[in-house]
């Protein structure tokens, strides 16, 4: 059971966390390994990365590494400066998120990351089964749904997914609001329970969320389920990705690299990696995966230089 005094240090460390005083500058000694999260609490994923972590670094004393540390980003733009500065060397999040720092602060893909057991997802729209709509061709004059600005399946691929079909986006102020007839009207509902809800109550026509949550009980009641159907569902993509910075000595990405893919099959692994957002294995990148890394680039560049 957690005592007062253990929950108030774990508070204090969370916070000092995320600006960075429990994690200096370590990234330029080649005797510490960094790991990042971009994170609005620091606390709870400080529990989820340090097992890994721990498990980690003395798998890699042959390469130098002796300590390993954490340090969390409060947005993406702090974890691009500590990338940049080399602050940070290794970060795991979702895929979307994964190509900005690409893009923005030159980390490199490393591994992509499977979760309960599952390592690519897609986007699925979906709409009341009374709404009348039956494509995405449709949504001139609607109003669409998504979850957050950081949302890989409920921001940038269904975003894309627009814009490739030539639909002028038009944020609203509320569910209530209407976009001008020649553009698609969108919002942000902060969750995915509030999307399915949105929808089924008719305060939006559509929602994007991915196939998981649309099969999450918790995300998509079957009650509203039955009242919904799916209109477009696009071709899957990777679901989280590890990556490192760009300038990470050969050497130390090669062994992050061995050690985190052979993890699933070490026994002294299992729960660290359960412990880290429900990974069940790290998997090599491929030819498939840089072809759908390739698409959410130029996803987070579109959706970046034509809505925000």
């Amino acid at each position: 059971m957690t005592t007062p005094a253990r929950l108030l240090c774990r508070v204090l460390c969370g916070l000092a966390l995320v600006t960075g005083i429990v994690a200096p500058a370590a990234g330029n000694d080649r005797q510490v390994l960094v790991l990042g999260r971009i994170t609005d609490d620091p606390a709870a994923h400080y529990e989820q990365l340090k097992p890994l972590l721990d498990y980690v670094v003395p798998r890699m004393a042959d390469v130098g590494i002796r300590e390993g540390r954490i340090l969390m980003a409060r947005d993406p733009q702090q974890m691009m400066s500590y990338l940049r500065r080399g602050r940070v060397d290794w970060v795991t999040e979702t895929s979307a998120s994964a190509m900005l720092l690409q893009q923005r602060a030159g980390a490199a893909p490393l591994l992509l990351t499977e979760r309960t057991g599952v390592s690519r997802y897609r986007t699925v729209f979906f709409t009341r089964r009374d709404s009348g709509i039956e494509s995405l061709d449709m949504l001139r004059g609607r109003s669409v749904a998504f979850q957050n600005r950081a949302s890989t399946s409920a921001y940038f691929v269904p975003a894309m997914e627009l814009l490739e079909r030539d639909l002028p986006m038009e944020i609203l102020l509320s569910p209530t609001d209407r976009p001008p007839v020649d553009s698609v009207g969108y919002l942000f509902a902060r969750s995915e329970a509030n999307i399915s809800t949105w929808v089924h109550k008719r305060l939006v026509d559509v929602g994007a969320m991915s196939n998981l949550d649309w099969n999450d009980p918790g995300a998509m009641p079957p009650s509203y389920r039955r009242d919904l159907r799916i209109v477009h569902e696009t071709p899957d993509y990777p679901r989280a990705l590890e990556m490192v910075r760009g300038d990470l000595d050969p050497a130390i990405r090669e062994r992050l690299r061995e050690v985190l893919l052979q993890a699933a099959g070490d026994p002294d692994a299992a729960e660290a990696l359960l412990g880290f957002f429900r990974t069940t294995r790290f998997l090599p990148l491929g030819e498939a995966a840089d072809r759908e890394l390739d698409y959410l680039r130029r996803a987070v560049t579109r959706v970046s230089a034509e809505i925000e």
